[in-house]
């Protein structure tokens, strides 16, 4: 039996490319066995805006939200991220394998405006599985608001 999100990614029609792979320890690493360059390593962030109110952030690697842009665009004054178990309660996916595919409640998506245009990998809903997918048509699917949601990763 397929993985939710597959099973999404099926039913929508996406072309994608099943990626499987051991842990990895960084966003680099990621890119590396994924055979992708690092922006095209998309993460999926849950945000809450309030109870029972969540989005998805799709912002591609070497990216993070920018704040301060996402509460502009959305019209709120206050936004968060929920902790770990509170994710897995919105999506029925663990952290580090949400995606909006197959998702246990179709929140939302905002992706951040790099990501169009390119093939990108999202998680799959599993630990070590990914898939590669035409962001414009995953964007469509998803009916996806894209936007400037994102500021360049501090560098350390």
């Amino acid at each position: 039996m397929p993985s939710p999100a597959l099973a999404a990614l099926d039913a929508a029609g996406l072309s994608y490319r099943l990626i499987r792979h051991e842990a990895v320890a960084s966003l680099a690493e990621a890119a590396a066995v994924r055979g992708v360059e690092v922006p095209d390593v998309v993460k999926t962030i849950v945000v809450r805006r309030g109870p029972d109110d969540h989005l998805f952030v799709l912002t591609p690697g070497g990216r993070v939200i920018s704040w301060p842009k996402l509460r502009t665009l959305l019209g709120v004054n206050r936004i968060s991220m929920p902790d770990a178990a509170a994710a897995k309660e919105a999506t029925g996916y663990e952290r580090g394998t949400i995606t909006p595919f197959g998702a246990t409640t179709a929140w939302p998506v905002i992706a951040d405006e790099r990501v169009r245009g390119r093939t990108i990998t999202l998680g799959a809903g599993e630990h070590g599985l990914a898939v590669a997918v035409d962001a414009d048509a995953a964007l469509d699917v998803l009916g996806a608001t894209v936007a400037d949601v994102t500021d360049p990763e501090p560098t350390r």
